[in-house]
């Protein structure tokens, strides 16, 4: 098994932006809104501070465990 980072994410999944990005700073939670792609999974993210993004790749993402453990 590959690491996390190679697992891709379900949606409604609890997740925290790895690093900051337009309009959300590292560390903010969010939620998976929708997951899309074949080549390449990309990620709509609801985020607490009230961003929606999209086009989000799974290095921009860690499942909130993992982040909560990092801490």
């Amino acid at each position: 098994m590959g690491s996390s980072a190679d697992r891709p994410l379900k949606r409604h999944a609890k997740v925290v932006a790895a690093v900051d990005l337009p309009g959300v700073p590292a560390g903010t939670p969010g939620k998976v809104q929708m997951v899309n792609g074949f080549s390449w999974i990309r990620y709509r993210v609801h985020f607490a501070n009230g961003e929606e993004l999209g086009f989000l790749g799974r290095d921009d993402l860690v499942p909130a465990k993992e982040w909560e453990g990092a801490a």
